[in-house]
């Protein structure tokens, strides 16, 4: 696995390139001119053809950073994307401030009904449990879903309790203090770690259970990938949860989890696959799918899906056109762009079923 910093760089870098909007977390309404500018072609000397703005999941970040670059040397076209969390994404869309949402959690169809949405997958990736525990190098320390949701339900509170030691024979730990760290805004990092841990753990379904936000039972949150990755990288013994990208981009020693096969795995971009290859999209209604805790003997068990939301009658039809044509180039051009970042580009007969569900679902 490549656990050298230069993605997480190169996207950070290449957001100053593509809008100082995408680097902070708050909110703006957009305001990009995009009418009657076709979606290719843009003359020489155009600094920008066409703006479109999104705004949602901290997950996806540096993956639509790389591609936002990359459309906008081709094509001219700029993407402002604000990395504000999913539910921010959610609620902008839904007061129509921006051209896309992006969450980490899929809506319901009647969600979706309700506020005039569509949605659909943009990529795949994983949730990692990273650590900041001395002598623990990255992917050395097991943890099983159940033990997991036992220290984030504060029933395990060092890291030389009996229960890790006998997951962890021949490793050096600690007996200091576990300090949990999870998000403080609204989620779809959040809704994927926490779904997991409600179907691997009755006692944090019964207690906590699942959605973008939760009522923690114990730590401090961050928020973002960003402001969790930066915590845990603080705080001696913490635990948390982020984006593959931000654990390596971080240098983060993440976890080996149990799947539900019994295998233990690695986070990557294979045991992603590994856990989207279950998926049965065709059957999804607009593609409301969950895949955490996927069978397959190498699946990751805290994969992700991104999910893109648009409307399905927009007021300016032109700016929709643009917002499909730029995930178009995405899903045409963008494979490697995943593939560096560990996300899982999306397999060609799915890519086909999205446009399908554009051309019936999205009067752009």
């Amino acid at each position: 696995m490549n656990l050298t910093p230069s993605p997480r760089l190169a996207a950070l870098a290449l957001c100053l390139l593509v809008g100082l909007a995408a680097c902070k977390n708050e909110s703006t309404p957009a305001t990009g001119n995009s009418a009657g500018t076709p979606a290719a072609g843009a003359t020489a000397g155009d600094e920008v053809a066409v703006q479109i703005t999104g705004a949602g999941s901290t997950f996806v970040y540096p993956l639509i950073s790389k591609w936002s670059d990359d459309y906008n040397k081709a094509t001219r076209h700029k993407i402002n994307y604000q990395s504000i969390g999913s539910g921010g994404g959610i609620a902008q869309i839904k007061a129509g401030t921006v051209d896309f949402g992006a969450s980490d959690k899929p809506l319901a169809s009647d969600e979706l009904a309700q506020a005039g949405l569509a949605q659909f997958p943009a990529t795949i990736g994983g949730v990692v449990p990273v650590v900041n525990v001395e002598g623990i190098a990255a992917g050395k320390l097991r943890l099983t879903g159940a033990l997991l949701a036992d220290i984030y339900l504060g029933k395990v509170t060092a890291w030389n309790d009996p229960a890790i030691a006998a997951l962890n024979p021949g490793v050096a730990l600690p007996a200091g203090k576990i300090s949990v760290v999870h998000r403080s805004d609204g989620s779809g990092t959040t809704f994927n770690f926490v779904n997991y841990l409600s179907k691997v753990s009755p006692a944090w379904k019964a207690k906590v259970g699942e959605g973008t936000s939760v009522g923690w039972p114990t730590g401090v949150g961050g928020k973002g990938n960003e402001g969790v990755a930066a915590y845990v990288k603080q705080i001696k013994g913490a635990i948390g949860y982020v984006e593959l990208a931000y654990a390596t981009e971080n240098t983060m020693a993440f976890t080996a989890m149990q799947n539900a096969a019994g295998n233990w795995v690695q986070p990557s971009a294979e045991t992603f696959q590994a856990a989207a290859a279950s998926a049965d999209w065709k059957n999804a209604k607009d593609f409301n799918l969950v895949i955490t805790d996927a069978p397959g003997a190498q699946a990751w068990p805290i994969s992700a899906t991104v999910f893109v939301l648009a409307y399905r009658q927009p007021k300016d039809a032109q700016r929709a056109r643009n917002t499909l044509d730029f995930f178009k180039w995405a899903f045409e051009n963008g494979q490697s762009q995943a593939n560096a970042l560990h996300y899982v580009p999306l397999p060609a007969e799915l890519v086909q079923q999205i446009e399908a569900y554009w051309a019936s679902e999205i009067k752009a």
